[in-house]
């Protein structure tokens, strides 16, 4: 039960990450790989400030603004070089690798003797308890403002330019200034899971972020595939199931694990999964038609 119950838990603290993605995938359709340095740009910037005693709740806004920097440096280069996005967040990723070994000064901090945010909320006897309703507030409070934001007219401007850049100019919105707030938002989002996440495991590591989009991608695969499935049109319900996804997708993994799987091919189990969300719903597509 603990298995699958940390399982839980993990997925919870990486549904922020599922949500930045989805802002960049299925808003902006923009394949942000930014997201497996900005991961770990979040977690090395609160691991290093835990360390030298800052308030659990201080850190936050320090490693979200980390990581919405790590974005803008994406929108930057895809937008004013005009660098395909693809491209972009890979050279951003592989330069926030350096970054972040600098921020941590070596590979690994272990955050065994500070005061994680999940002590600082605490209101139950059982650590884990503790870390359950923690990680459902950040969700459900991320859910909230992020699906008023994208019901303002900021956010229809956003998803506007997701849908078709020549209309939004034509509407008076500046696509390019669209893009780099977007890619802000998702890598900011993506920073607070690595904050959670460093947090939850008691350590930050230089290759912790490693793969990550991944994660994330295929959370954001099994929402978009539920989504579908149930016909939802409205947005928050949207962003509940993508974040949905990425519980759905630790649940897999674990499963995979308890069945007695070699942890050593976990890497591997993760993209077969992830080709599978996106293969098998177009071949079968193909055979119907």
């Amino acid at each position: 039960m603990d298995f699958y119950l940390s399982a839980l838990l993990l997925g919870l603290c990486l549904a922020s990450m599922a949500l930045g993605i989805f802002i960049t995938m299925k808003i902006f359709r923009i394949p942000d790989i930014t997201t497996d340095g900005s991961y770990t740009l979040g977690a090395a910037v609160t691991a290093v400030l835990l360390a030298r005693q800052w308030p659990a709740v201080a850190v936050i806004p320090v490693a979200m603004a980390a990581g919405a920097l790590a974005g803008v440096a994406t929108g930057l280069v895809h937008t004013r070089l005009k660098v395909d996005a693809l491209l972009a967040g890979i050279l951003v990723m592989t330069g926030l690798y350096s970054v972040n070994l600098t921020v941590l000064g070596r590979s690994n901090i272990p955050l065994l003797d500070v005061k994680a945010i999940f002590n600082t909320l605490a209101f139950f006897d059982r650590p884990v308890w503790n870390e359950l309703w923690v990680a459902l507030f950040f969700l459900a409070a991320i859910s909230v403002l992020l699906a008023y934001t994208l019901r303002t007219d900021f956010g229809i401007a956003m998803r506007a330019t997701g849908n078709s850049e020549t209309m939004a100019r034509a509407l008076g919105i500046n696509p390019n200034a669209m893009k780099i707030t977007g890619l802000a938002i998702a890598n900011a989002l993506t920073a607070l899971s690595g904050y959670l996440v460093a947090q939850y495991q008691n350590f930050a590591d230089i290759n912790m972020g490693i793969g990550i989009v991944l994660v994330g991608l295929g959370s954001v695969l099994i929402g978009d595939a539920l989504i579908r499935w149930m016909g939802v049109k409205r947005i928050w319900p949207q962003l509940l199931l993508a974040a949905g996804g990425s519980i759905l997708f630790q649940m897999v993994l674990a499963v995979a694990l308890s069945l007695g799987i070699n942890p050593n091919l976990l890497k591997l189990i993760t993209a077969a999964f992830v080709l599978a969300i996106v293969g098998l719903p177009r071949l079968a597509g193909r055979e119907r038609g």
